[in-house]
């Protein structure tokens, strides 16, 4: 299979904030953030692997900044790293009025499994990342992932290397 880039995945959403999506104090609510965080994602993992995609876990969220009534939100979702058949999506949520000045409100890390037809997972391309900021989700992607490995006892904490050479200097 061919490499792919980062940038093959992109996915920008936007849209506004309407009123039956906010809560008691007009911020948008939480879940639906994370809804349109799986779609923008969705989007991007299918991009990449070319296949039907199934979102396998939310890694990471934060809600850094509400997001208000009537806020124009703009969700960027990219491949951060390709595994064997899962992918890990990064997502960063940035908010405007009025066509002003964008500042980030929230991000996400995903992951989705590219699946055939039958529902099996199936192979997908690597990816090589290019900017600065996608060799540092690269990277970080592989501790990412044995740590959740690990936390679902998938994975041994002494196999987790990348973990393990974050707080050992000798990880053997």
């Amino acid at each position: 299979m061919p490499l792919k880039t980062a940038m093959s995945s992109l996915t920008v959403m936007t849209d506004l904030v309407l009123p039956s999506e906010t809560n008691a104090i007009n911020n948008l609510f939480g879940g639906e953030l994370l809804a349109r965080m799986d779609r923008a994602g969705c989007i991007a993992a299918r991009r990449h692997s070319g296949e039907i995609v199934v979102t396998t876990s939310v890694n990471h969220v934060a809600f850094n900044k509400a997001i208000p009534l009537g806020s124009i939100v703009t969700i960027e979702a990219k491949v951060s790293r390709a595994f064997k058949t899962s992918m890990e999506v990064y997502l960063d949520v940035w908010i405007n009025f009025d066509g002003g000045e964008k500042i980030k409100s929230n991000e996400a890390i995903y992951t989705f499994v590219a699946v055939d037809k039958n529902g099996k997972p199936t192979s997908i391309p690597e990816i090589t990342p290019e900017s600065k900021l996608e060799i540092e989700r690269y990277n970080g992607a592989l501790r990412r992932r044995q740590l959740s490995l690990v936390l679902a006892g998938k994975l041994k904490a002494q196999e987790a290397t990348e973990l393990k050479a974050l707080f050992l200097a000798n990880p053997k």
